[in-house]
């Protein structure tokens, strides 16, 4: 079976090969015979029979393989990449052939760790040590030059070992410090790096494996050098024509590389330069790494061609395949033929034993004692330059800086790409004549500084130490010592140092003995190889080798049994010498050169003129250190700007994007509003006005009135000051007289200046005329004067400086008033007391008194306050006066204060208040809402409060009476106040630091706290009226808790230090958010475990491509951050899945995941997966930057797919990563992508342009594309995004599709109307099967608007309605062009209603108000939508007497003004009606009017209790619901509920609205769940 076994293997090998056509012949017998053996054995048919068969099969196939191959070919080919010549052991010699040990591996760990120091001398001293020493010693056996770079050319047909491994290690060589050539400046820094060679990666995994390095061309002697050592190889070399080889344009030197083959291009040490120029097209990719090397190759290329055309012209008929074989047999033969039997017993001295005949058994493998001990023999016999001469022995100088010199210099020659190649085919012929010539170095320890010192560098250094980097490589390799490698051979192992090298100098031999400890057993192999007097060990491993590929070698030409040769040619191959063929290829005549060309002899023509040494040749071009990022620091600094400024751009972008869309909403609501009613007549004059030092100017028009007064207007037309001239008698004027004379001053005092840049002279000239005209009319005078124009900016008191000075002046009044620190009403150092005093003594225009209130300046109740204020009637309010009246409102009784009110209304100042006169004070505080009430609702309230005293027969009133009218709400009056915008904070502290608490009902015979203490805070006791009336309804039951308001909240309290306080609120905090912080927790820690996940991989466990030694930082956090992207922006596409998450709240999912929180969620996961993609950008700038500055050696083992190796080292620059190559571009795209979705989703630019982000949030799909791309290019890693990717993807898709299912369906609109405040009313038909349930949403498109945007709004409906309806404000562009489309007249045009596109029913948190036993229901401008639905859905379930969990809803609806929705006030009107179990309670907090205790909101508050109280509803509302004014106290009103339900644990609060608004809701709740309380269960929504 084992036999069976090794045939099948044989036969897949052969089936999976395909021979040429040349080698089809005998392949096909080989063949045939592995299938004869195979069948035999498995069929065990009769022999008899089975021969049958095979005889019939061998007809077929040779006819078959007659008609194709060509007659003349009557031999097996020999395959190129060197398998199947060993026809038991198929692989040995071939390309990727493993080299063969001869004694075990010396390794530190015994596996693949390379011996260093300490364990070993340093290599470049123990370099200097023993191959330093004088030059220009001729061979001892006159060997030639020619005969060494041979050797040199056949190390390169068997040996290809230079290719560095993967993953990059190296053995880098430390230089002393000191050393004159690395390290002359003594730094002792200097690394010269060294790469180990490639090996078999299945090698080297422990003790019984160590690592094995591998041969990358074939192992035997058969013109691989020539040829290539694959048959692609040597097509690529081929011409096709005449059996040639391709040539260039002269015909006798081969083709320069056009990069179809891999040849080597190291850069020229010296000059740098690389590239193609200069390198041909060769067997060997190493073949042009010198000129002398590249001549020997250019011998036999030249060679081939000349059999090749002898050949042609002795057999006419053959073809170019016929001719290409037979020239490549006979060229092998002859190569193998000299070099055995010609050069290697020139260059060991002795002969090689006879040939007797192919040894199968015979392993021929190469040895790494060989590869090393043949390349040190070598160098130490190459000279410091090669000579050059002609035909007839005249020597050639050569050219170079500082003169001609006799030879070309060997450092200076390394992939030479100058003038020094061979770019002519005479140059070559000199240089091989020359070569002829001249004698070699001795063979000796001593290596030429050209090799020592000056070697071609690896990686950035140009210059390298060939001996040191030899001795690291035995070192890589594994040799063994030198006393074993003697043993081995049969040769005596060294017992004394004495005995090494008798003939060198004592110095040399204890320095080596110092290096190795003298210890002699730790002795290397090639440093005692190199000091042998007669290099007995080298040669005794080169003879071994070449007698084993020779006897080993089936192909070898003196093999009789394969075919290739007669006896008679055998001799005649055995005949020719290297001086045959260069007699054949160059235009010498024979008698130019020697008969033995590997010898020069006495008497031989053209002896060399002398023996070489450094002093006769150009200098050597010094080490040079190459810095790959050089000149890229600013274009990769610019990349890495750009990309972090793409969010810059994006917001220009986006806020051009807004600057248009503001525009386009502001025009659309000009055509739908009022024109802007222009005031600029013909007469105005245009200027400039001149804000202040540090303000730009702004254009402006000049016009002066009939009433003497000029006013200031935009340019649109609209007022924006208004100076009375009449003021004043002189009106004072300054010119500047200088700078064109532009400038113009108006002083106004009391006020700020005006000052006016007009574009010339002459207009200013003409303002002056008319300003001169207009006040003489009104006997008014004009004084002008003149000053630089500096002078004038510096006189001028502007608007800032203005408002400086009031900010004082208010400052220094509240302090006054209420006894304020001076430091907090602001200290006064002595620069800034004169600007003080000056504020002090300035007086409060009308303009300015009305800012101050933030009321119009014409308004009723500014009129009334300013004239009673201003008390000398000069038209302004001084310090004092505002300070009297001030000290008033701040401290007054509630007499004096409603004396005040008295008189502001005693128009005519009888002491009498008429009924008109109260009418006006009420529509003066009316005035400041909007006028909420209409005049007879006015009426009606003054009647009513007439009545109510007992004056309903009265027409006036004294201030007795009116006093005696506010009787019962002295209360309100002890806290009315002038609300100014200039009072302290610390004023406003002061008012707001006692909070209220809505609680249970005192128990009788209680004493409440203000009895308690009759100097109790009369505001909280304000509160606390105004709680207990909440809920009184006359003709109802009382409920068992009555809503009052107390200071204080009755629950004890504990007392905690910090420290306990923290802790006690993050386990609140905990346990109020578990199900939020529980999936964070979750979703955290598997992002986390994925980016470790990854880390680990590639530190640990990743495939050894060396990426991670490469950029450790970079990898780690780039493939980290790529894995976490990758599972967030594939799990985030969940939380966009609406109606799968609609579907799993109404499950018991949602007592572990919180639904409602899916949009944040969704943020939180962008904002965590933004941070992840800029660290993998980070990790992928820092990986560049190293890619950037790694050599291409490295590049090649990291990048297989990507790199070649070719020698040249200088990797891509930073541009590439980014630009030219597919992850590179698609990052750069997905970095955009990111910036500009990330950007217009951000609250800002969505409110601004909702469009805007609609589209570009639509570029996930293009994300996701270029996601998939990015990663599977497979740079890095293999593509793992549909790892994380598909699952959610489905998912999403599926619930995406259900989306697009409804969208398709067009529902018809049945009803649409405007509602005023901008809502528009739409009410449509119920599609079939839409369920939902109150307070949940829909998405609606409609195609009219010619945009398929969809807009989220709350359905307004109830569920059991038939109909669907949305309430709709136009607050954007979208739903004010809605509105304009539903108006009457667009649907004139129409002539229907157009339709919508539903998505939905869209589940959050508001549909769960019915789960809580309380809930609080906040609603806020637009955002009362769900609860309207909400309440309609309780009515209903009330009316039917439906079973509710829930006992207790307050519902609060904050508005401006009650106008804004009426829609919704008929709703609650609906709630109180049908509200039989006191279920519901509403609170109305109108923002819009002033704060609680101004004077104008206590009169309307005092008027809205009387109304109120008379008939039983409110003033504003029409509703019995009580009306508060202001904004609502979250905080004091969630804790009162506390009190009120203490058996609740749990309570619903759900609010709509603007974001600020419900940030203050859950910043209330967040600061009583932090108490051990009952716990607010906080559910918003903002659109």
């Amino acid at each position: 079976m084992d036999f069976v076994g090794s045939e099948l293997r044989e036969l897949r090998l052969w089936s999976v090969y395909v021979p040429s056509p040349r080698e089809q012949l005998s392949s096909s017998f080989l063949l045939l015979l592995s299938i004869h053996r195979w069948l035999l054995l498995k069929t065990q048919w009769p022999t008899q029979s089975a021969e049958i068969m095979l005889s019939l099969t061998v007809v077929l196939l040779v006819t078959w393989n007659l008609g194709r191959a060509q007659e003349s070919i009557s031999w097996e080919v020999q395959r190129y990449d060197g398998w199947y010549n060993n026809l038991l052991h198929h692989s040995r010699g071939s390309v990727g052939a493993r080299l063969l040990r001869l004694l075990p591996a010396n390794y530190a760990d015994g596996v693949h760790q390379a011996l260093q120091e300490p364990h070993v001398p340093n290599a470049r001293q123990l370099s200097n040590t023993v191959a330093r020493g004088p030059s220009g010693l001729p061979s001892r056996r006159n060997v030639t030059v020619l005969a060494v770079f041979f050797g040199f050319h056949v190390l390169l047909d068997i040996l290809g070992t230079e290719k560095p491994g993967c993953p990059a290690e190296f053995l880098n060589i430390h230089i002393p410090s000191g050393d004159l050539i690395f390290d002359p400046a003594g730094t002792g820094d200097v690394v010269l790096p060294f790469q180990r060679i490639h090996w078999a990666t299945e090698t080297g995994q422990s003790p019984n494996s160590p690592r094995e390095q591998i041969n990358e061309v074939t192992g035997w002697l058969d013109g691989s050098s020539i040829y290539g050592p694959s048959q692609s190889w040597s097509d690529v070399l081929r011409n096709f024509s005449g059996g040639k080889l391709a040539s260039g344009p002269s015909g006798r030197l081969p083709r320069e590389t056009d990069g179809r083959v891999p040849m080597w291009k190291a850069l020229d040490p010296s000059t740098g330069q690389g590239g193609s120029q200069g390198i041909y097209d060769l067997g060997s990719a190493w073949g042009n790494e010198n000129l002398f090397l590249q001549a020997e190759s250019i011998t036999w290329f030249r060679y081939h061609n000349h059999l090749a055309t002898v050949l042609a012209q002795t057999h006419p008929t053959w073809s170019d395949e016929d001719l290409f074989q037979h020239t490549r047999k006979w060229v092998i033969a002859n190569f193998q033929s000299i070099v055995l039997y010609e050069w290697l017993p020139t260059l060991l001295g002795r002969d090689v034993p006879e040939y007797k005949g192919y040894q199968q058994h015979l392993d021929p493998s190469l040895s790494p004692e060989f590869l090393a001990a043949s390349g040190q023999f070598l160098a130490t016999m190459v000279p410091p330059g090669i000579y050059k001469r002609h035909p007839r022995c005249q020597f050639q100088e050569v050219p170079g800086p500082g003169g001609p010199f006799p030879a070309v210099r060997l450092c200076n020659s390394y992939w030479s790409r100058e003038s020094t190649r061979l770019q002519q085919a005479d140059d070559v012929d000199n240089l091989l004549l020359g070569m002829s010539s001249q004698i070699a170095e001795q063979e000796d320890n001593v290596v030429v500084e050209d090799l020592q010192d000056y070697w071609y560098g690896p990686l950035k250094y140009s210059r390298t130490d060939y001996v040191a980097s030899w001795f690291q490589r035995g070192r890589d390799l594994g040799l063994p010592t030198y006393n074993q490698a003697r043993e081995r051979f049969g040769l005596e192992p060294l017992q004394s140092w004495s005995d090494l090298a008798p003939h060198l100098e004592q110095q040399v031999l204890e320095k080596v003995a110092v290096l190795y400890a003298n210890n002699t057993a730790g002795l290397e192999l090639l440093p005692g190889g190199m000091l042998e007097a007669d290099s007995s060990l080298f040669s005794a491993i080169i003879l071994d080798q070449f007698v084993r590929l020779r006897d080993g070698d089936r192909f070898w030409f003196e093999n009789t049994k394969n075919g290739l040769f007669t006896a008679e040619e055998i001799g005649k191959i055995r005949n020719t010498t290297f001086h045959d063929i260069l007699a054949a290829v160059t235009h010498a005549d024979p008698t130019d050169l020697q008969p033995h060309v590997f010898v020069w002899r006495e008497g031989d023509p053209c002896p060399q003129p002398q023996q070489l040494t450094a002093q006769h040749l150009a200098n050597c071009t010094p080490l040079m250190v190459l810095d790959y990022f050089e000149g890229s620091g600013t274009g990769f600094g610019i990349i890495i700007v750009v990309l972090c400024c793409l969010p810059l751009v994006t917001l220009f972008v986006a806020w051009i994007v807004a600057v248009f869309r503001k525009r386009d909403f502001k025009k659309l609501q000009k055509e739908q509003g009022p024109s802007v009613r222009r005031e600029v007549t013909s007469e105005a004059i245009r200027a400039m006005e001149w804000h202040g030092p540090r303000t730009d100017s702004s254009p402006v028009y000049v016009q002066l009135q009939t009433d003497e007064v000029l006013k200031v207007l935009d340019g649109r037309g609209s007022v924006l000051r208004s100076i009375s001239l009449k003021a004043h008698q002189r009106v004072e004027v300054i010119l500047s007289s200088n700078k064109e004379n532009r400038a113009l001053l108006l002083k106004r005092p009391k006020e700020y200046d005006l000052v006016l840049l007009f574009s010339e002279e002459a207009e200013r000239s003409n303002f002056i005329g008319k300003l001169r005209g207009h006040l003489e009319e009104s006997s008014l005078r004009l004084h002008v004067s003149e000053m630089k124009e500096q002078n004038l900016m510096k006189r001028a008191v502007t608007q800032e400086q203005r408002k400086q000075m009031l900010e004082t002046f208010f400052r220094h009044l509240f302090a006054q008033v209420l006894e304020i620190d001076r430091s907090d009403a602001g200290e006064l150092n002595f620069e800034s007391s004169q600007k003080a005093k000056e504020s002090l003594m300035c007086e409060l225009s009308r303009a300015e008194f009305a800012e101050a209130l933030g009321l119009k300046a014409h308004s009723m109740f500014v009129d009334s306050m300013f004239s009673l204020a201003d008390k000398d009637g000069n038209g302004y309010i001084s310090f004092r006066e505002f300070l009297d009246i001030l000290v008033v409102f701040m401290k007054g009784s509630p007499e004096e204060k409603s004396k005040v009110m008295f008189r502001m209304y005693d128009i005519d100042e009888n002491g009498f208040l008429s009924k008109e006169e109260f009418l006006r004070m009420l529509r003066s505080f009316i005035e400041i809402s909007n006028n909420c009430l209409s005049r007879d609702q006015a009426e009606q309230v003054t009647e009513s409060m007439f009545r109510a005293s007992g004056f309903q027969d009265r027409d006036e009133l004294t201030w007795e009476d009116f006093h005696y009218m506010l009787r019962d709400h002295d209360s309100e009056l002890r806290l009315t106040q002038l609300c100014v915008k200039g009072v302290p904070e610390v004023l406003k502290q002061n008012l707001y630091s006692r909070v209220s608490f809505i609680k249970k009902n005192e128990p009788k015979g209680t004493i409440s706290e203000e009895e308690k203490d009759p100097n109790l805070d009369t505001m909280s006791h304000f509160i606390e009226q105004e709680g207990r009336e909440l809920r009184k309804r006359p003709g109802r039951k009382v409920n068992q808790y009555r809503l009052h308001l107390y200071t204080e909240a009755q629950r004890k309290k504990y007392k905690r230090n910090k420290v306990q306080q923290k802790i006690q609120e993050f386990k609140r905090f905990v346990e109020n958010y578990r199900r939020h912080v529980v999936c964070v927790v979750l979703f955290s820690a598997t992002t986390a475990g994925v980016f470790v996940e990854r880390a680990y991989y590639y530190t640990f466990a990743s495939p050894s491509t060396g990426i991670t030694q490469t950029t450790f930082v970079g990898i780690i956090i780039s493939r980290g951050s790529a894995a976490c992207i990758s599972f967030m922006y594939s799990y985030i596409l969940l939380t966009m899945c609406r109606n799968l998450i609609t579907v799993l709240r109404e499950t018991f999912l949602n007592h572990y995941i919180p639904f409602d929180a899916a949009v944040d969620f969704h943020r939180w996961i962008a904002m965590a997966a933004l941070i992840f993609s800029v660290l993998h950008t980070a990790g992928h700038i820092v990986n560049v930057y190293i890619f950037s500055v790694m050599p291409l050696s490295v590049l090649s083992c990291l990048f297989s797919s990507v790199f070649t190796d070719d020698g040249s080292q200088l990797p891509q620059k930073y541009y590439w990563w980014f630009f030219q190559t597919i992850p590179g571009m698609t990052g750069v795209l997905l970095l955009v992508i990111l910036a500009v979705m990330y950007v217009f989703a951000t609250h800002h630019f969505r409110r601004v342009s909702f469009q805007g982000f609609w589209i570009t949030h639509h570029l996930y799909v293009l994300l996701y594309i270029l996601v998939i791309i990015h990663g599977s290019y497979a740079l890095i890693q293999q593509p793992r995004f549909h790892i994380y990717f598909i699952i959610p993807a489905l998912i999403y898709s599926a619930d995406k599709l259900l989306s697009l299912s409804r969208k398709k369906v067009e529902i018809s609109v049945v009803k649409a109307e405007l509602l005023p405040s901008g809502v528009t009313h739409l009410q449509f038909q119920r599609p079939q099967d839409f369920d939902y349930k109150s307070g949940q949403w829909v998405r609606i498109a409609c195609m009219a608007l010619g945009t398929t945007e969809y807009h989220p709004f709350t359905l307004t409906s109830a569920p059991h309605e038939d109909t669907l309806s949305l309430h709709i404000r136009a607050v954007g562009p979208w739903t004010t062009r809605l509105r304009e489309l539903y108006s009457p007249e667009s649907l004139a045009l129409i002539g229907k209603l157009p339709k919508l596109y539903l998505d939905g029913p869209f589940g959050e948190g508001h549909q769960e108000w019915n789960k809580f036993k309380v809930s609080v229901l906040v609603g806020g401008g637009i955002g009362v939508t769900p609860f309207a639905s909400i309440l309609k859905d309780l009515v209903f379930k009330s009316s039917i007497n439906s079973k509710l969990l829930c006992k207790k809803i307050y519902f609060i609806w904050v508005t401006r003004t009650q106008r804004q929705f009426e829609w919704l006030a008929d709703i609650i009107h609906e709630v109180e009606e049908t509200d039989r179990n006191n279920l519901v309670s509403v609170h109305i907090y109108i923002t819009q009017l002033a704060e609680k205790f101004d004077l104008r909101t206590t009169m309307l508050y005092i008027c809205e209790r009387h109304f109120q109280k008379v008939l039983n509803k409110s003033l504003f509302t029409g509703l019995r619901s009580i009306t508060h004014f202001g904004r609502p106290p979250f905080a004091p009103f969630f804790s009162s509920l506390q009190e009120v339900h203490p058996e609740v644990q749990k309570i619903g609060v759900f609010s709509c609205g603007p974001p600020g608004m419900t940030k203050s809701v859950e910043k209330a709740c967040q600061q009583l769940n932090k108490k051990d309380q009952t716990y607010f269960a906080h559910h918003y929504e903002n659109f």
